[in-house]
Parts: C-alpha cells; sequence; structure tokens
C-alpha cells in the first residue's frame, strides 16, 4: 500500500519534473548545434557542386577555381582560435548570430562576382569565417556544458550533420544550378541565411549558455582548474600531435573532397548523379560517425581511430579503380568508405583535446588546435588543383591524398598521450 501523502506524491513529482527538465534542455541545445552544424557544413561544401559550372561560366583553370574553396576552410580554421575565444567572453548568441549573418551577406555579394578575387573574398573568406562561427568550435563549448562525459556521443550526432548538410546541399544545389543557374541558386542560399537570423536571436540564450547544473557543479569554482593556458599547451606534446593529426587528415581528404564531383563526372558520371552519389556521403557518414564513437568504449579510441584510418584508404583505392570508368559497385564502395570515415575521428579527436586540456580556456585552445583543420583543407583542395592540372590526371593527385592520410594517422601510433 503507497503510503505516501498527497502532499508528499506533489513534492516527488516536482522533483521528478525538475530532474528531466536539464535532459530536455540538453536535447534542444544538441538539436539546435546539430541543425547550425548541418547548415554551416552545408553551404561551405556545396561549392564542389558549384566548380565546373563556375568554372565553365569565366574560363577558369581547377588551380583558380579550387583555390576559392581552399580559401574557405583556411579563412575557417585560422578563425576557429577567435571564436573560441569570443564564444568564453560574449556567449553563444553573439557567435552564432554573426555567423548566418556574415554568411548571408557572402551569398548574395558572390550571386553577383565578376572576378575570381570577388569569389575569393565572398565564398573564400567571407564563408569559411561564417562556418567557423556556427560550426564545431562554439558547438563543442556549449555541448560540453550540457553532456559532460558523454561529450563524444553528443560530438557524434553533431558531427554526422556534416553527412548530413552534403546530402542535403549538394543535391539540392545540383537541381537549382541545372534550373536557375549558379548566381541565383547563391541568391537562394543569401536569403536563406538571412532569414534564419531573426529566429535565432529568439531563442533563450542565457539558459542555453549556462549549461546542465550537475554538469556546472562538477566543473565550477569549487573545482580546482588544470590551470591550462594556450602558451602551455603549446608546449605540450599532445597539442601538437593533435593538430598534425588534424592538419595531414584534412590535406587528404580534401585534396579529393574538392573535386570529386568533378573526378565523378570526368569518369562517365552524368552531373546530378555525380553529385547526389557524393552527397549520399551523408548518409553513411552518420553511420561512420556513430560506429567509430561506439567502438570507443567497446575496443578503445586509439584502436577505433586507426580503423578508421584503414577504413579510409580503402575508399581512395577504390576511387582510384573508377577512373577506368563509371562502374556502380565501385561507386558505392567508394561512397561507403571514404564518406562514411570522412569526419569520423573528428568526435573522439575533439573528445581528446577537451579533456587533457580542460579548464576555463579550454575554448581557445581548442579553437587553436582546429587551426590544423583548416590549414589542412585549404593546403589541401589546392594542392590538389595544382596537381590535376600539372598532370592533367588524378593518380599524382590520390597518390598524393593516400600519403597525407597516412601522416595524419601516425601520431596514434607513436605519441604516448594519444597512444593512451
Amino acid at each position: 500500500m503507497d503510503q505516501n501523502t498527497p502532499k508528499e506524491s506533489v513534492k516527488e513529482n516536482v522533483k521528478e519534473a525538475r530532474a528531466r527538465e536539464p535532459v530536455r534542455v540538453a536535447l534542444v541545445v544538441l538539436a539546435l548545434c546539430f541543425t547550425l552544424s548541418l547548415l554551416g557544413r552545408g553551404l561551405g561544401d556545396s561549392f564542389t557542386v558549384f566548380l565546373k559550372p563556375i568554372s565553365e561560366s569565366f574560363g577558369w583553370d581547377r588551380a583558380q577555381i579550387v583555390s576559392v574553396y581552399s580559401l574557405t576552410w583556411l579563412a575557417s580554421g585560422l578563425t576557429a582560435p577567435f571564436v573560441g575565444r569570443l564564444f568564453d567572453h560574449s556567449g553563444p548568441r553573439s557567435v552564432y548570430a554573426l555567423g548566418l549573418l556574415l554568411l548571408g551577406a557572402a551569398f548574395l555579394i558572390a550571386a553577383h562576382a565578376q572576378h575570381l578575387w570577388q569569389l575569393q573574398l565572398s565564398i573564400g573568406l567571407c564563408v569559411g569565417i561564417g562556418v567557423a562561427f556556427i560550426g564545431i568550435v562554439p558547438n563543442s563549448i556549449l555541448l560540453g556544458r550540457w553532456f559532460g562525459p558523454r561529450l563524444p556521443t553528443a560530438m557524434s550526432v553533431v558531427y554526422s550533420a556534416m553527412g548530413g548538410g552534403v546530402l542535403a546541399l549538394l543535391p539540392v544545389s545540383q537541381i537549382l544550378i541545372d534550373h536557375v543557374g549558379w548566381r541565383s541558386t547563391y541568391q537562394i542560399f543569401g536569403f536563406a541565411a538571412l532569414g534564419l537570423l531573426f529566429p535565432l536571436l529568439l531563442l533563450p540564450w542565457r539558459m542555453f549558455a549556462s549549461g546542465s547544473p550537475h554538469i556546472v557543479k562538477k566543473t565550477g569554482p569549487d573545482v580546482v582548474d588544470d590551470g591550462w593556458t594556450l602558451a602551455r599547451a603549446t608546449r605540450h606534446h599532445a597539442f601538437w600531435a593533435l593538430f598534425s593529426t588534424f592538419f595531414f587528415t584534412a590535406v587528404g581528404m580534401y585534396a579529393i573532397a574538392a573535386q570529386i564531383v568533378a573526378y565523378l563526372i570526368d569518369a562517365g558520371f552524368p552531373p546530378l548523379q555525380a553529385a547526389t552519389a557524393w552527397g549520399f556521403s551523408g548518409v553513411v557518414l552518420v553511420f561512420g560517425m556513430l560506429g567509430v564513437s561506439a567502438l570507443d568504449g567497446v575496443i578503445g579510441r586509439r584502436p577505433s581511430v586507426l580503423l578508421s584510418y584503414a577504413i579510409s584508404i580503402l575508399g581512395i583505392f577504390l576511387l582510384w579503380l573508377l577512373q577506368y570508368g563509371p562502374n556502380t559497385i565501385l561507386l558505392t564502395g567508394f561512397v561507403v568508405c571514404f564518406g562514411s570515415m570522412m569526419g569520423s575521428r573528428g568526435p573522439l579527436i575533439s573528445a581528446t583535446a577537451m579533456k587533457i586540456f580542460r579548464g576555463k580556456r579550454v575554448g581557445t585552445i581548442y579553437g587553436t588546435i582546429s587551426i590544423g583543420s583548416g590549414l589542412g583543407s585549404a593546403f589541401g583542395s589546392w594542392a590538389g588543383g595544382l596537381i590535376h592540372d600539372a598532370t592533367g590526371g588524378y593518380n599524382l593527385l590520390l597518390a598524393f591524398a593516400l600519403a597525407s592520410v597516412v601522416l595524419g594517422m601516425i601520431p596514434f601510433l607513436v605519441v604516448p598521450a594519444l597512444r593512451r
């Protein structure tokens, strides 16, 4: 027989409701970060579909047009530490709002571009900075305040949004380009980004920024800060190991990703099929993200990361075979292997960095480490364009990408902090 009085039952219900509230808010924050990451990554990577029509419109060679894409990720990477610092000082509302404003303005300017430098300024610099302001650095910091020890799982969900953005926006971009042209498509993107700015400002950011009471209590002022500063972090071998992993992996992946739609078209696939196939990598990326993160809890972080690199290498080999003619089976294998691993290591590397360098300045430190990814993405895509123009083909480009991916894997084989 239930001995609780009506008053005690009410108190228990109130306690249960209060206990569930942080969980609900955490899920809302996760959904918000997922949406922003999807939008940022999708808009940033959409240029792979614009590459051919823009280059044909102006008569530019591959290296010139790829320089725009390179600048996007260079600007994104170099901006990362400033995003982390701004987040630490001004909070998420200012960071995310600036990101959408930059994206909207950049696409509207690009729609009227007549010279290469105008696209480099708008789609290169401004889109890159805008993506950084709504991307993985602010999302990692915000989610860390709500998920604590479950951050790797939450980060896997947000990283999978990158694939969702590719899946959603690449085929849509190709369809819009086919119907209204690349200039009008950029105008649509610009107005859409600006249209999201007003509802974003109305969200309860003070509550979102406060974090879960349980997480904040564990990491609050009563707990001794590890005392990490950026200067101290840069003297630790783990900082440069993570930086080099980000850099070389991004070089290898983006040397291919920047030209993948053009590569498939040159291999004999129709443009829409090529864009849709690479867009489908967004679906398998979700499984890759969640699968690698799940393996982290079963076989450990280092074996999980090394397995993901092995699958990426297999994907590059399948892509090499595709140059000899359009083959749906090989294309599927490439998309599954290479696409699923495109960012699968990201959540684990992010969680590792935020665990090693935890403290009040983790945003600035992690943002600085993320420069490696931006520099690698920019250098890889730019170098890939140069290699293609110099050789007139893709064999040396694929060899360059393969060597870079192997270099990205090495820190997990030799660096003590990552081997543990």
